[in-house]
């Protein structure tokens, strides 16, 4: 019986499972994806579409263009992308073999990029991956300058929207025979990654470590940096400083393959919040759309797309919805999640290697489950929805390109969410925070 009881809002089941966890075992708890509170989002925006003041497009006889160059301001070779969404960089050791290799299908069959991650370069990804951006992270684990050669781009990773400040870790379970042999790692044994790069202190260290990694490449890759949204404003100005093509912001519904519930929730800006202030920073600099601006965490539909190009960036990544293309969390596995304690639409125990579905895994019984070329499959049509569906709402906003949305498009339902974004209060002119 509960009727008639009333649920803490402060001490909520959630809450009390979390509290009564922790006292039983004593460890902390460990989670993949994102933030689960509500946040400040995307949703929270909206189009104003054309009508008398503005002429829509129509969208059968007239274009809406969708291709983006990344890394023309010092590449010999920019990566020149049909679609301005790209694939995050997540490892070969949280994700099975099977699931990079889908990744790169997917993404080359639409042409966009998708990236390596923690963990080195396998050969299915980068044999199926169109165009391929290769991660440096601070632990180095499977970097090597041959790879570094092989890539379209190269990624400096400084933090993650899920946990900036905090470095990844690799469970025990996860690490087998081939993973240890990439990672230069004994096998079986959990594996922390380093929080900060071994070999520089701060931004001037970090241009020269640019400057060795386009001697390496011939001045050839763009170059990235990517950071986690915390001090947007000036983390970006200083990669733009350090000489970064192009600069990645990461929020925090960003998401990951392992890392403290409490990182994951309690560090960090909302990816909304981040835009503007990088936005700002580039333009100040007076490098804005020079040196281009890729966001993401939690994007998850065109209007996601079409809403982060309006506040400035150029392109997005997605991570988390690209995972659930392949099949994560698909209800067809509802009764093996619930086996794990979980169900179908909850589960984010990525780390302990057991994902029904194929991808989060290094079991090879479980990893044969997804076919890759399936997988990919799916994966580009997913990508190709997420571009007709922006091309749908720029249109609709009378633009022949998705990079001619712009902030005066959108207005916020929310105080909170206006602020944030620096747009009007929907029916207002009123910008909550504006300088007059």
């Amino acid at each position: 019986m509960t009727e008639g009881l009333r649920e803490s809002a402060t001490f909520d089941r959630a809450t009390i499972h979390a509290i009564q966890r922790a006292a039983a075992t004593g460890v902390y708890d460990i989670r993949g994806g994102g933030a689960k509170r509500r946040l400040p989002h995307f949703d929270d925006l909206l189009f104003l579409g054309a009508s008398m003041s503005r002429y829509p497009l129509e969208g059968y006889r007239e274009r809406c263009d969708t291709d983006v160059i990344l890394g023309a301001r010092h590449a010999k070779y920019p990566l020149h992308l049909a679609i301005p969404v790209t694939i995050a960089g997540m490892s070969f050791g949280a994700l099975s073999a099977n699931a990079k290799e889908a990744l790169g299908r997917g993404a080359g069959a639409v042409g966009t990029s998708t990236t390596t991650g923690d963990g080195g370069m396998t050969p299915e990804e980068r044999g199926q991956s169109k165009h391929l951006v290769y991660q440096y992270l601070p632990s180095r684990y499977g970097m090597n300058p041959d790879d570094l050669r092989k890539a379209d781009a190269i990624e400096v990773v400084l933090g993650q929207g899920a946990k900036p400040g905090g470095g990844g870790m690799l469970l025990g379970q996860k690490i087998t025979d081939r993973v240890a042999g990439m990672r230069t790692l004994p096998v079986g044994v959990d594996q922390r990654s380093a929080c900060r790069h071994p070999d520089w202190t701060g931004p001037d260290d970090l241009a020269i470590k640019i400057g060795e990694l386009r001697e390496i490449t011939d001045w050839e890759k763009p170059i990235y940096v990517k950071i986690g949204a915390t001090r947007t404003y000036y983390d970006v100005k200083l990669a733009v400083h350090a000489g970064a093509d192009v600069v990645v912001v990461d929020g925090m519904q960003g998401g990951t393959a392992a890392t403290q519930d409490v990182f994951i929730e309690h560090v960090g800006i909302p990816t909304l919040a981040a835009i503007p202030q990088a936005v700002q920073a580039l333009q100040e600099l007076g490098v804005h759309r020079e040196v281009q601006l890729i966001v993401s965490g939690g994007i998850r539909s065109g209007a996601d797309v079409a809403k982060a190009i309006a506040l400035g960036a150029d392109a997005v990544a997605i991570g988390t919805a690209a995972l659930i293309a392949l099949g994560d969390n698909h209800p067809r596995h509802d009764a093996e999640y619930r086996a794990l304690g979980s169900a179908a639409g909850f589960y984010d125990d990525y780390q302990d290697g057991r994902d029904p579905a194929g991808i989060s895994t290094q079991d090879d019984d479980l990893a044969a489950r997804l076919d890759p070329v399936e997988g990919g499959r799916r994966l580009a049509n997913y990508l190709r929805v997420l571009t007709m569906e922006a091309q749908t709402i720029a249109r609709a906003c009378g633009k022949s390109h998705l990079h001619h949305l712009e902030p005066e498009d959108l207005v916020a339902l929310t105080i909170e969410s206006a602020a944030m974004a620096r747009v009007p209060l929907a029916g207002t002119d009123w910008i909550p925070g504006a300088r007059p």
